[in-house]
């Protein structure tokens, strides 16, 4: 393999894991919680480092993962207190844990290849000359098989408790009826995102972590309310941005990192924007949309009120109702064009006047909305 097939390899391993538990951290409202734990890991490897004094020691991911839970538990205790909000708690756990993983390096381990840059940054280009030697044969970037793990264990763990993940996110509530432990599924989650954080940090950056971790997911929120299917799209969405970035860092010259999370922005900004159902556009035409049927039934509602009125050019003559109403010429011209064509109402010396087919629809309008 090439070292550029294997950077993105290992760009669309790691999107898919950082993906498929970021479904739920958004579906649970809890994305920023991704930064933090990104961060905060930092302090469970150092501590952990001064411990074993071996960067190649497991025990720097069983720390990493300590802490990212730790995190959580101190956040949510903050929280819980109702003295603070979550994101401030988050604001002052984060800093906090990652602050002193700081001091501790440059007090501590300023001669050990502990580098913070590499934690928040990454090199992806870096990854394909980590090789995985096996009885004196290479076969391939180690990155590829610690990815490859994290992503098997993502998978099964998603797929044996699919059933407890989704009763837990949508209603904890029942979940506790039924018998399930919501605290221990939701700390069981926040473990496999430490592990998940700390397994692809080293590859491509905390950065991107969270970049992988909360944009494919929030894209496939716009686009699906079915479970099974916004993780699949997430993890579709995840590779897409990978390779994207990679490409678009080979033309440029830029950072791997950087376009992948360039990409995974403007992927997102593009489903924003023409999703069908839940995007920009759509938003903006159904708004539209519910303007124009909400003056249409307002100007039924009127002429009905006042149909035997004496002073019928002063309630319904056109540029009465528009006084009346406080629309514009533009607002008024449409409705009115749209009632003439469904047959609600007639206009005869510039006075508006409903049809039989508009009385019935402004009472039926009338009794469906105060029934």
């Amino acid at each position: 393999m090439t070292p550029g097939f294997e950077i993105q390899l290992i760009a669309v391993i790691v999107a898919v894991t950082c993906a498929l538990p970021g479904v739920f951290l958004v579906l649970r409202k809890m994305s920023m919680m991704s930064d933090s734990i990104t961060h905060t890991i930092l302090l469970g490897i150092v501590l952990a480092f001064f411990i074993t004094h071996d960067l190649s020691s497991p025990l720097l991911i069983a720390g990493a993962a300590f802490m990212g839970v730790a995190t959580v538990w101190l956040t949510e205790t903050l929280n819980r207190t109702r003295l603070l909000s979550e994101d401030a708690a988050v604001g002052i756990v984060f800093p906090l844990l990652f602050s002193i993983a700081i001091i501790l390096i440059t007090r501590y381990a300023g001669a050990v290849h502990l580098d913070t840059d590499s934690v928040l940054l990454g090199e992806l280009a870096f990854a394909p000359f980590d090789r995985m030697i096996v009885a004196g044969k290479d076969i391939g970037a180690k990155a590829i098989y610690t990815t490859g793990i994290l992503l098997l264990i993502n998978l099964t763990a998603i797929i044996i408790f699919f059933k407890e993940l989704k009763v837990v996110t949508f209603d904890p509530m029942l979940a506790a009826v039924l018998g399930f432990t919501p605290g221990l599924v939701h700390y069981g989650l926040m473990t496999l995102v430490s592990l998940t954080t700390v397994g692809a940090f080293q590859a491509v950056g905390s950065v991107l972590v969270v970049a992988f971790m909360i944009g494919p997911p929030v894209t496939a929120s716009l686009l699906t309310d079915n479970l099974k299917k916004m993780l699949i799209l997430s993890g579709v969405f995840g590779a897409v941005n990978g390779l994207l970035g990679y490409r678009a860092a080979v033309l440029l010259d830029v950072s791997i990192a950087g376009s992948m999370a360039v990409a995974t922005g403007l992927v997102f900004l593009l489903v924003f924007v023409f999703s069908p159902r839940k995007g920009l556009i759509s938003a903006l035409r159904r708004r539209s949309r519910q303007r124009i049927e909400f003056a249409e039934k307002t100007l039924l509602f009127h002429l009905y009120n006042h149909e035997d009125s004496i002073r019928e050019y002063e309630e319904s003559g056109i540029d009465s109702i528009r006084l009346h109403l406080h629309w514009n010429e533009a607002l008024l011209k449409t409705v009115l064009t749209r009632l003439k064509k469904n047959g609600h109402i007639r206009i005869e010396n510039d006075i508006l006047k409903l049809t039989e087919s508009g009385r019935q629809k402004s009472i039926s309008d009338y009794e469906e909305l105060f029934s």
